[in-house]
């Protein structure tokens, strides 16, 4: 699972100065209303040969966004590149790519084999019994990367405009999904709760308990 969160940037901001008879305190924002700005991202599919053809500007945007230094930034495209090259080759692979005049996010994953969860190993351990049925059913797909900037996981996370929310929400109808499944290591708070923010629900009740099965719990994401 590639799901690049990351964490908060230090900003430095100006205190503001206190309010007084002749000097008002800080102006509150006012809530946002209707369609964001941001909604006028163009999102799009790649075709496999486009998504190699583009696999540097995928790494560039990984590394971008995943913090850290230069040899960080290094290290982490190297490993994303190599999980993405695995999962092109996968039945169904979609990667869906958000754009302005540049590479602003990106999104993909692949149906889950109608057969069962075999095909994907990963799942195979931890996937649910009550969701065994929809597997089956050919309409249960893996979402293995959600690869956006920070400012999409703190802010407006509820709205249908995040451009989290529009990409995963994508994927899903594109494929006539009926559930959409990811797994996550349950020590990686930061993406457990940008994933929570974005719809996601715990397939284990209200946590992501303790289990003998391992480190990874699974959440899954309507359509």
């Amino acid at each position: 699972m590639t799901m690049n969160v990351p964490v908060r940037p230090t900003t430095t901001e100006r205190d503001a100065r206190q309010a007084g008879p002749d000097r008002p305190g800080p102006r509150k924002p006012r809530s946002e209303r209707g369609c964001s700005p941001l909604a006028g991202e163009r999102v799009r599919p790649l075709t496999r040969r486009q998504v190699e053809d583009r696999f540097g500007d995928l790494g560039d945007l990984y590394a971008q966004t995943s913090g850290g230094g230069p040899r960080a930034w290094n290290e982490a495209r190297g490993a994303f590149l190599r999980q993405l090259a695995a999962d092109v080759r996968r039945p169904g692979f979609s990667l869906l790519i958000a754009e302005t005049t540049t590479l602003t996010g990106c999104a993909y994953g692949y149906p889950v084999p109608g057969g069962g969860t075999r095909g994907v190993p990963c799942l195979d351990a931890y996937l649910p019994g009550s969701v065994l049925p929809v597997a089956a059913s050919g309409r249960l797909f893996l979402i293995s990367g959600i690869i956006v900037p920070a400012r999409v996981r703190r802010r407006n996370q509820d709205r249908a405009w995040n451009l989290a929310r529009r990409l995963q929400r994508r994927l899903l109808a594109e494929h006539d999904a009926t559930l959409g499944v990811t797994l996550v290591d349950r020590a990686d708070v930061a993406t457990v709760q940008a994933l929570r923010s974005w719809g996601w629900r715990y397939a284990e009740g209200d946590t992501l308990q303790a289990s003998l099965l391992g480190r990874y719990g699974v959440l899954l994401l309507g359509p």
